[in-house]
């Protein structure tokens, strides 16, 4: 059944993810595009910079209640709303009641598997909130240690990668002979991945805001500090360790990569959905290989023709799995 939640609202806030989430089998489809929007609501709520730390953090506590209670049409988000400059975001926050009326209509596990997840997530979002809290751009605040940079990975994308694939085997190929282990594993380094590369591109942009997401440790090494990560003159200081990350984020690609592989054959959606964000992380990569990262200003992006045509050559070169095998394989 579709469900205009999922449909025409999914399709104004996800952009790319939608064209994922179009791939997918129906029958994890609605679930994980519901995850995808509560994940989405409450990390606008976390984004709304006008509305006072503290007064975010509440709103998520409500929301987060409210969505593991199953409590729809008593959350009120309407002033977050207001304050979005994005049409679309400003219908999410204003639907977030419809959302957790959609969770109910799950089956029980699908309920919980979505309800664990989106836990996890915007658990990670409070604990942002309150690490930046007072963070500004000419004094910005590091995470600690690469440890913390691990588990936020883990906590924003790292989660989502762990939950598909639960679902997905729960509901596509319940009966396959396969390393579940391995699968699970790999599943969250594939999602650690994208959001390292994220984490990467963005760099400047959360600068900005007073975020650095790059570990105060790893910059004491190198005799530096986030405050002087916005001056292009510490390019070349910083570039080794900068390099390293786009390293380990092509490490947690191929186990990706290893992932979408260990999928069934028969599972092409799902091999396919896999594949899209694996062969524009490499490209996004590619670029931050190339491109100085400090002191700049316009984003480092993929351009959404260049999406479509991932898209179209994954549906394309599937039939002929040797060439469809080492699309995205990394060197």
């Amino acid at each position: 059944m579709q469900r205009p939640l999922l449909t025409d609202l999914l399709e104004s806030v996800s952009r790319s993810f939608y064209l994922t989430l179009k791939v997918l089998p129906s029958c994890v489809r609605n679930q994980i595009g519901l995850a995808y929007l509560l994940a989405r609501t409450s990390d606008t709520i976390a984004d709304t910079e006008v509305v006072p730390s503290k007064d975010r953090i509440e709103a998520l506590d409500l929301y987060q209640e409210a969505v593991l209670n199953d409590d729809s049409g008593n959350i009120d988000l309407s002033h977050f709303a207001g304050n979005q400059g994005d049409e679309s975001e400003r219908e999410l926050l204003h639907r977030a009641n419809e959302g957790i009326q959609v969770l109910g209509s799950f089956d029980t596990p699908d309920q919980q598997r979505i309800k664990k997840v989106f836990q996890i997530i915007t658990e990670g979002q409070q604990l942002d909130l309150k690490r930046f809290e007072g963070a500004s751009a000419k004094s910005p605040i590091a995470l600690k240690t690469s440890d913390e940079l691990d588990d936020y990975t883990y906590r924003v994308a790292g989660c989502v990668g762990e939950f598909w694939t639960i679902i997905c085997r729960a509901h596509a190929f319940p009966k396959t002979d396969i390393d579940e282990d391995r699968l699970l594993s790999d599943g969250i380094r594939f999602g650690k991945g994208l959001q390292l590369i994220n984490i990467l591109r963005d760099l400047p942009k959360d600068l900005a805001m007073g975020r650095c997401y790059m570990p105060q440790e790893q910059l004491e090494k190198l005799g530096l500090s986030p405050e002087v990560l916005s001056d292009s003159s510490n390019e070349n200081t910083f570039r080794p360790y900068y390099e390293s990350l786009i390293d380990q984020a092509e490490e947690h690609l191929r186990h990706g990569w290893r992932y979408t592989l260990s999928i069934p054959w028969s599972q092409a959606r799902i091999r396919i959905a896999c594949a899209l964000p694996i062969l524009i992380g490499n490209d996004t990569l590619k670029l931050l290989h190339q491109s100085p990262v400090l002191g700049t200003e316009k984003p480092i992006k993929i351009p959404r023709s260049m999406v479509k045509g991932h898209l179209a050559k994954s549906l394309l070169f599937y039939p002929l799995p040797p060439v469809w095998k080492g699309m995205a394989a990394l060197p």
